[in-house]
């Protein structure tokens, strides 16, 4: 062949094609039957429509919709088969842009009359006539002008404006299915056929245009799509069990906290929920007190030492800035790092005295759009069990193994076992040099295989390329909870800048000066975050070592009251976090209250348990009741109330 390229295969095989041969035709050659079940091909990783020739050589495959890449795909198609079902419903709506997302896709439409969802039954069911239509998928490439016309002509305005963004010489993609047509850079899978029925309409939301409030309102419909009715059912039991496990809802319940207008984006702790988030900071604090020095940093600055860390620049606007008379400019904090750096350079510092772990549990302060915020998961206000590690570069990788052995048995004493560990790269804007850069990167992959290998394959690891912060390289920590959604939360990050901004040194051997490495690590990340993922973790149903009122010991009758109170304090006496109820309400009643409120553990204590010295003791979650001596019971759950880094001490001292 002339034009001849070579491509190799899955299992190693390797063959010629002409340079003009197409996706399917190789899958024909292959099998007919693969053939049918192809929805796309990658070349080199590239996903590509079935109908694109080669063009060159390289590692070839044939993508199936069972294949997790075609997801993506499904997805992609479903957003365009729910436009074309909107425009034959409604055909004076315009049709802007309909990106996929994580789990589904959206695409926002412009109308007089914004959707409801009253009017999603009615797409889902277009949507399936669309699909059974089977019609292909064909893609065409227009002048940009071209397509500019025939988009004006139809009246699509948001269409125009797209492409007067594109440049006049580029061509556009166009991809059509049957009639209807939109801009797309692609790919698609053969056949709107190949969308398949797991598939659903979730909402519908207000949009601006290009995220812009000075722009027109569109209307938003997302989606979900799926391989499989399988999949879809997994995914829609997921989110029955996240609204049940939804923290501010729990939070309600419980009575933990509260957010209100007047303070957008901070916490209002209530007394229970202060006490969970203390049990949290006291947790970490004993984690850390034979390896760090906790320190404290002013929470507002000149913004002087922010245009010397670079965070004025890159975070300005993400900051709370004030002027006060003297015209002098400061911004409260949104992270802790420029403050430690100053505490380390007070005062001459020796290479014999690194590695020097400063930790600090910060209140910072970001700002959120509005739009963004959600309970606890979203703040402007929240405190960081933030730590920076200053050592020598010999140090660094023994320091990145020692914060990770840190983080993952923290999250494992709060019952995450399944972690993903993910080295982000180099970021397209950054400060440092290449070398810097390059050094850095190196350290970290090496460390993350060592965090492969020491799990012995438990923990998951990956690479996330350009999304490292713009000062270094990090890992981030993905953890998942109880319904199988991820959560990132830690992350060690290496700075090989921010020391040598400051002008922060220590003396070498050699007594020659020399910029430290500076390892910024939080296990938490928000402190306040955290515990919404706990709280959705375990549905409200926290750990008894962790739960902020332990037990509540409740009277079946006025002749209990004594006896409540002094089981009540010999509870107390044993450490536990305990309340009475003697109100003239049935046991029932008050068993089904504390119930709603999650307290782990209901007395409930009557004339014969006053009489006898015992206690009927009911568990959250279960019926059941188990009589117990006052003594066995306090005994029992004083050593259950044993947070598990106190019983790792209590062990190894044994």
């Amino acid at each position: 062949m002339a034009d001849a390229v070579s491509l190799t295969f899955p299992d190693g095989s390797a063959r010629e094609y002409d340079v003009a041969t197409r996706g399917i035709d190789v899958a024909v050659g292959i099998s007919k039957s693969l053939a049918k079940k192809a929805v796309a091909y990658a070349l080199d990783g590239e996903v590509r429509d079935l109908a694109d020739p080669l063009g060159r050589g390289g590692a070839l495959e044939i993508l199936t919709r069972d294949d997790p890449r075609a997801l993506e795909l499904i997805r992609h198609d479903a957003a365009h088969v729910m436009a074309e079902a909107v425009q034959e419903l409604w055909p004076d709506t315009q049709v802007t842009i309909g990106p996929v997302i994580e789990n589904g896709f959206y695409y926002d439409f412009a109308r007089d009359t914004p959707f409801t969802t009253d009017d999603l039954t009615t797409i889902e069911k277009k949507m399936a006539e669309i699909i059974r239509r089977n019609a292909r998928f064909t893609k065409e490439v227009w002048p940009r002008d071209k397509a500019r016309q025939v988009f004006a002509d139809k009246g699509e305005t948001y269409k125009v404006e797209l492409l007067d963004a594109i440049p006049e010489d580029q061509d556009v993609k166009i991809y059509s299915q049957g009639d209807w047509f939109d801009l797309c850079r692609g790919p698609h899978m053969a056949s709107t056929g190949q969308v398949g029925d797991a598939f659903k309409l979730m909402k519908v939301a207000g949009a601006y245009w290009r995220g812009d409030s000075n722009n027109p309102m569109l209307t938003r419909i997302y989606g979900t799509a799926w391989a499989n009715q399988e999949q879809l059912k997994a995914y829609l039991h997921m989110l029955e069990e996240a609204e049940k496990r939804d923290h501010r809802r729990l939070g309600r319940e419980m009575d933990l906290f509260h957010f209100q207008e007047e303070g957008p984006g901070v916490v209002f702790w209530h007394a229970h929920g202060w006490r969970m988030f203390q049990n949290l900071v006291a947790y970490m604090r004993r984690r850390l007190e034979d390896t760090y020095d906790e320190v404290n940093a002013p929470q507002i600055l000149d913004k002087a030492l922010w245009e010397t860390s670079g965070h004025w620049g890159w975070y300005k606007e993400h900051m709370f800035v004030t002027e006060t008379e003297d015209e002098r400019v400061f911004a409260i904090k949104p992270m802790n790092c420029p403050g430690h750096v100053q505490i380390f350079k007070h005062g001459l510092k020796s290479y014999r005295d690194l590695p020097i772990r400063y930790a600090e549990f910060g209140n910072v302060h970001r700002y959120e759009p509005s739009g963004a915020l959600h309970g606890l998961m979203r703040v402007r206000g929240f405190t960081q069990d933030d730590a920076h590690v200053f050592c020598t570069e010999d140090q660094l990788e023994a320091e990145c193994l020692r914060i990770n052995d840190l983080i993952l048995s923290t999250y494992a004493d709060f019952g995450f076992d399944e972690i993903t560990v993910k080295l982000s790269t180099r970021p397209e804007k950054r400060v440092g040099s290449d070398a810097n850069w390059d050094h850095a990167e190196r350290i970290m992959a090496d460390v993350l295989e060592r965090i492969a290998a020491q799990s012995g394959g438990k923990i998951k690891t990956a690479v996330n390329p350009g999304e490292g912060a713009f000062y270094g390289p990090k890992f981030e920590y993905v953890l998942r909870d109880a319904i199988g959604r991820d959560w990132q939360c830690g992350t060690t990050q290496v700075d090989f800048t921010l020391p040598e901004r400051f002008g922060a040194f220590y003396i070498d051997k050699d007594s020659d000066k020399k910029t430290p490495v500076m390892i910024h690590r939080a296990i938490c990340g928000s402190m306040e975050r955290f515990l919404g993922i706990l709280l959705e973790n375990y549905a409200g149903h926290l750990p008894l070592w962790f739960a902020p009122l332990q037990v509540v010991v409740a009277t079946i009758t006025s002749e209990a009251d004594g006896y409540v109170n002094e089981v009540a304090e010999a509870l107390r006496q044993a450490g536990l976090k305990v309340e009475t109820d003697l109100r003239n309400e049935k046991i029932n009643y008050k068993v089904r209250e504390h119930s709603v409120a999650k307290v782990p553990v209901i007395l409930v204590c009557g004339k014969r348990e006053a009489e006898e010295g015992t206690v009927n003791l009911r568990r959250i979650g279960s019926r059941d009741q188990t009589s117990m001596g006052l003594a066995d019971a306090v005994a029992a759950l004083s050593e259950e109330a044993v947070p598990p880094d106190l019983h790792r001490k209590a062990d190894a001292a044994a």
